[in-house]
């Protein structure tokens, strides 16, 4: 029972005196004479305890704002991506061109039941947290596995830009080797212009160092000036921001149709980079999406830009004899490789007369520069051209 019904009827029934009681009970003698003319007007009902919430609330989010920010959630949950306050401030300043604070839709998402609060594992002040000043400063890149819809394994390639968390390519590949590593990042060094350095892990499609030789990415940096560094084993936190968009592309691939084949998850991949890259706000980026974080800054570039050369690239496969064919300045070159690869799939990297013959494990078979003077290019011009 409330107090101050305890009272009243101690006053009404038993004929207790307001004075004693107000003295012996923590309550004024004032609030007291006001609660028993309260029972005088309107008896016991009019005694009970009254709510002291505002007859009105000018600032308090409309209904429709409400509806909307559920709406949003549902929507975005559907779809696989970020749905948390932050993504849903963005999209409702886009619509109505103003949006609550981000506590405020959390508030809202609560009540509603969509959220469940849940404590962090560890306070925020003991996280270490690296980042790139700049963009093009960092890439990091790594692959991760998926399925499609007949269940066969297939693989994804990322790579990111490290301060702005720009998704520079995801490509699907049935295994990745070594030359759609190269591909991949030449392909985006010749559109996004190329970093200072390059983050991965140990994996052999990115380092020679497990069978104590280079592979054709590491030749690669080094004539492009850009610095290579790998993570250290078993520590996946060393590339964690590209191991974290792992989880949020799976999160999108897992709301959509099974893929039924390569192209079809590369749709689904290319559709998810560009909601990721402009539409999807990024915490890490105060808001921005990382398009905009891309370009609002200048951007680092290799430490010997002036010699960066553009290569093309172009798969071809070695005859009978172990050569290859590539025309140059209008006429037909042979380029002897190794009888030893006869008939295998090389990758040709293609800068002007500056050839790379790269093998699918990344191995270089030939490196040369092609003398305009011969069809034929012999083997013994291999080393004088390097030397060059």
């Amino acid at each position: 029972m409330d107090l101050g019904r305890f009272l009243v009827e101690a006053v009404v029934v038993s004929g207790a005196s307001p004075n004693q009681l107000a003295r012996s009970h923590p309550i004024s003698r004032s609030w007291l004479f006001r609660l028993l003319a309260r029972y005088k007007q309107g008896g016991f009902a009019a005694v009970e305890p009254r709510s002291r919430r505002p007859s009105s609330s000018p600032t308090r989010t409309s209904a429709e704002v409400q509806r909307a920010i559920v709406e949003l959630r549902q929507e975005l949950v559907a779809l696989g991506v970020d749905a948390g306050a932050q993504t849903i401030a963005h999209h409702l300043q886009l619509r109505f061109g103003a949006s609550p604070s981000r506590p405020t839709i959390w508030r809202i998402l609560k009540a509603t039941g969509l959220i469940t609060p849940q404590p962090h594992k560890r306070p925020k002040s003991s996280w270490i947290r690296f980042e790139a000043q700049l963009p093009n400063e960092m890439w990091q890149a790594d692959s991760t596995h998926w399925q499609l819809a007949d269940g066969s394994d297939v693989e994804i390639l990322n790579l990111i830009d490290d301060h702005s968390r720009f998704c520079l390519a995801s490509v699907a590949h049935p295994t990745i080797k070594a030359v759609d590593v190269l591909e991949a990042f030449t392909t985006a060094g010749q559109s996004c212009g190329y970093p200072a350095r390059f983050l991965t892990d140990n994996a052999a499609v990115f380092s020679g160092a497990s069978r104590k030789g280079r592979v054709a990415m590491e030749s690669e940096l080094d004539r492009l000036g850009i610095a290579s560094s790998h993570s250290s084993p078993y520590h996946p936190q060393t590339c964690g921001k590209v191991e974290r968009f792992h989880l949020t592309l799976k999160l999108f691939l897992r709301r959509q149709a099974a893929a039924q084949n390569l192209a079809h998850l590369q749709l689904q991949l290319d559709a998810f980079r560009v909601y990721y890259n402009q539409q999807r706000p990024h915490s890490s980026a105060r808001g921005q999406t990382p398009l905009q974080a891309f370009h609002a800054r200048l951007k680092a570039g290799p430490s010997q830009a002036s010699s960066v050369l553009q290569y093309r690239v172009r798969r071809d496969r070695l005859d009978g004899r172990g050569k290859v064919t590539i025309r140059y300045l209008g006429r037909l070159r042979h380029l002897y490789v190794s009888y030893k690869h006869k008939r295998e799939p090389v990758t040709l990297l293609v800068a002007g007369s500056r050839i790379k013959v790269v093998a699918q494990d990344g191995s270089i078979l030939r490196e040369l520069t092609l003398d305009a003077a011969r069809g034929y290019q012999q083997v013994g011009q291999q080393a004088r051209s390097t030397m060059s």
